[in-house]
């Protein structure tokens, strides 16, 4: 299996590297967080002038067509900056409704693309949740569907337009799309680890329309995305946080010497950057997957891949802090953001020991119907 990348993503690449390293710099990640929205809308606006917002998304749809390879390309940029634009979760919505939806909701796509319309996604409940079986429910209500329930912590809540909602129904678990601003939808703003403001959403009687049908293939395929899709954020986070080590310990000296020169310094370094490695492995097998179309091939990568960078990505992290030393503590140092990014991803949509769990289960199904 080939890893690298083609020439199309490595334009990609060094495009996002760019727009993501000129406009997510230290001090404007600090300016962005004293906000009311948290998010960095010149930079999202930015993204959109680029075609980074809609470079997952089909040519019909005014994408280009790069699917999730692309996108999870972008992720690791922003993740390397942990710039604080709510990519992820509005490029997998992206993707679902151009896979699942309908002609109506396709219409929404192109909106995706240029920055007008911002999808998040609210897949995840307060414990014990399941996010495979969620406990907010959907009515079948003439030509329309009625969510109850509560979401917990969607991202990236502020500015989002529209929102896909993961609710059973008598047909099985399925996903929902409502607008942001509908009747029976209330939102209450909590901060996050990452110190985004996100949105616990309360559902009473909202009406939403079905994406794919009810027990189909759309609400498993959003976890696999958004599975992938937090991976790649991981693997950029853990980067950036590396990268920030080894230049803080080629500088800093202790005993004349830079802290980097020492054996015990060296070997923490050296487990980074094999986890790295990893995680960004296991990663690109889940995008490949994923891409072929293959379900349950798909499900088990990505799940592989999710444990990969739920605990890998949360060693490095706090590795990284480590070998700062006191400054590591410093909540305004910029080593202190990567450990809350890192430590965020890791326990979203259940974590490392769900993923683990959920990945047992899948292949001891497999056994079983062979």
């Amino acid at each position: 299996m080939d890893f690298h990348l083609s020439e199309d993503l490595q334009e990609v690449e060094a495009l996002a590297a760019e727009i993501f390293g000129d406009l997510a710099d230290v001090d404007r990640v600090r300016e962005v967080e004293k906000t009311d929205s948290r998010v960095d809308e010149r930079l999202w606006g930015e993204l959109a002038k680029a075609g980074l917002l809609g470079i997952a998304l089909p040519e019909a749809h005014d994408g280009a067509g790069l699917g999730l390879a692309g996108l999870c390309v972008v992720l690791e940029q922003q993740g390397r900056t942990v710039a604080p634009v709510p990519l992820w979760a509005a490029g997998v919505g992206g993707l679902l409704l151009a896979e699942h939806g309908d002609d109506a909701q396709g219409g929404l796509v192109s909106g995706i693309a240029d920055g007008s319309v911002r999808l998040t996604l609210a897949l995840e409940e307060f414990a014990p949740d399941v996010p495979a079986s969620p406990s907010t429910t959907a009515t079948a209500d003439d030509e329309a569907w009625v969510l109850t329930g509560t979401k917990a912590v969607v991202p990236g809540a502020v500015g989002a337009t529209h929102v896909l909602v993961s609710a059973t129904t008598d047909a099985g678990p399925g996903l929902f799309l409502v607008e942001s601003g509908a009747d029976g939808l209330t939102w209450t703003t909590t901060e996050t680890t990452t110190r985004d403001h996100a949105g616990n959403l309360a559902l009473a009687g909202a009406r939403a329309q079905a994406v794919g049908d009810p027990g189909g293939p759309a609400l498993p395929a959003a976890l696999r995305l958004a599975a992938v899709a937090l991976a790649a954020v991981q693997v950029g986070v853990a980067e950036g946080a590396l990268k920030l080590a080894a230049a803080y310990l080629s500088e800093r000296e202790q005993f004349g010497r830079p802290l980097a020169t020492f054996q015990a310094v060296q070997h923490q370094l050296a487990d980074c950057y094999i986890d790295i490695d990893a995680m960004r492995v296991t990663l690109w097998q889940a995008v490949s997957h994923v891409e072929d179309g293959e379900p349950k091939a798909a499900d088990r990568a990505a799940l592989v891949a999710k444990w990969w960078c739920d605990q890998a990505g949360l060693d490095v992290v706090h590795r990284v802090q480590h070998v700062h030393g006191g400054i590591g503590v410093d909540v305004d140092y910029p080593v202190h953001r990567y450990f809350l990014w890192g430590k965020q991803i890791s326990s979203t949509l259940g974590g490392s020991a769900q993923a683990l769990e959920d990945l047992g289960q899948l292949l001891t199904s497999a056994e079983v119907a062979s």
